[in-house]
């Protein structure tokens, strides 16, 4: 009973224990003083790993591999720069204001508060559940950072290297640590049933979203519908998708906060579904271009991966593969077709993919929940989930156009027009890609 209860939290009911919010009753009244599991927390090292491998070197390899190659260290310099910046804020405040409560509180609807600034009261003997709270904090924060890295995909080639810093910094404490709360560490869409168990609405509708704003924002690459802005090489994409499905077993099967029967079901749910996504969006795009592309393939399959990212712990398998099969065409459809009809600059598909699989994912998990897999899946339906994702889009999409303006205001947003064409590895770091 125990692990369903984690199940229908993910991760909030290891952190409650840690903040001591009132939701965590339930998950550890059988355990008064929960004590250190050693196969649990060699679980979740291994994941937190896997987890930060997701970005570095692979997130970093997939958008790299999919720039021009004039752009391209720029565009992998991003990924190790968010990966510095946001360890550096998470552990300063951003844990503690997704997972702590506000003074006098026993918790925020919105967001959480500061007794954990600094990482206070976190120690060597601290637990989270059965795992040290170092650990917990350290798989979150694996989180926390490929979210804003996966919104680079959205403005690559055309950002200012300043304001991709500031934007990160601003979007981490107002967008990610207020809707983390909401979600995993006892707000307004944990109260309100919503079920997320891996980061569909915390991770990918959130990035989506927040790209798609930037991708407005800033207009579209010089040149862009008249140059070829083919990917400079699809090896590193291929290289960097691979990593980023092995890491994925971390993310999803991770978000079972144990070494259970949970995260195995959780990561078989994964495989299918990615390979479901993958096949899917071959098929439309071999019909559609009489060609099936590597690029095709990839992008497949990271839209599977993030399908699958909410429902991972709730569904079956026969529902993950539904899932895949949804998330592959819904994403392709995101990709090309929605992107040629509004006519916007989405550089890496960061919207499409992440954004479009992400809803698809969040909005079935309401459908096909299997109180079977987790007892916390009863009761659930697409009208809640649908809630969940009306709030995150709303949210993000306001916070991050706020977050753009003051952007704009204080660095700027866009590079020159010379400095894109000459190309930002040697405009803004002075480097470049040699023959």
């Amino acid at each position: 009973m125990k692990h369903m209860t984690l199940g229908r939290m993910g991760r909030l009911a290891a952190a409650t224990a840690v903040a001591g919010l009132a939701l965590a009753g339930p998950a550890f009244a059988q355990d008064a003083a929960p004590t250190l599991d050693t196969g649990d927390t060699a679980w979740m090292l291994t994941s937190s790993l896997l987890v930060l491998m997701m970005t570095i070197p692979g997130l970093a390899l997939f958008y790299g591999g999919m720039v021009r190659k004039k752009n391209v260290i720029a565009t992998v310099a991003q990924s190790f720069a968010i990966t510095a910046l946001v360890t550096v804020l998470w552990m300063a405040i951003g844990y503690s204001l997704c997972f702590s409560t506000l003074p006098n509180e026993a918790g925020n609807q919105f967001v959480g508060g500061l007794e954990k600034v600094m990482l206070a009261g976190v120690g060597v003997d601290s637990l989270s559940g059965t795992i040290p709270e170092t650990v917990f904090v350290f798989f979150q924060m694996t989180f926390a950072i490929i979210t804003p890295a996966l919104i680079a995909g959205a403005y690559a080639e055309r950002m200012k290297f300043s304001a991709v810093l500031l934007f990160t910094a601003l979007w981490l404490i107002l967008v990610y640590a207020p809707l983390c709360h909401m979600v995993w560490g006892g707000g307004l869409l944990a109260s309100a049933g919503v079920l997320d168990f891996a980061g569909g609405t915390v991770v990918h509708i959130n990035a989506g979203v927040a790209g798609l704003v930037c991708a407005l924002f800033l207009g579209k690459r010089k040149g862009y519908g008249t140059e070829s802005m083919a990917p400079n090489n699809l090896v590193f994409t291929m290289i960097g998708a691979s990593l980023l499905w092995v890491g994925w077993f971390g993310f999803n099967a991770g978000s079972a906060v144990g070494s259970n029967g949970l995260a195995g079901i959780a990561m078989l749910n994964t495989q299918v579904a990615t390979a479901a996504a993958a096949l899917a969006w071959m098929v439309v795009e071999w019909f559609q271009r009489k060609k099936p592309g590597m690029l095709g393939l990839a992008s497949g399959a990271v839209a599977g991966l993030v399908a699958i990212t909410p429902a991972a712990g709730f569904v079956n398998p026969q529902g993950a593969l539904i899932v895949g099969i949804a998330g592959g065409v819904g994403a392709y459809l995101g990709s090309v077709w929605l992107k040629r009809l509004l006519k916007y600059d989405d550089s890496l598909d960061a919207f499409g993919v992440h954004g479009v699989a992400g809803i698809i994912g969040a909005l079935l998990t309401g459908v096909l929940a299997d109180k079977a897999i987790n007892a916390a899946g009863e009761g659930a339906n697409i009208v809640t989930q649908a809630y969940g994702v009306g709030v995150t889009i709303v949210f993000t999409g306001v916070m991050t156009s706020i977050i753009l303006l003051v952007v704009k205001f204080i660095t700027g947003l866009r590079v020159s027009e010379d400095a894109e064409t000459e190309g930002l590895d040697m405009a803004l770091h002075g480097e470049s890609m040699h023959e």
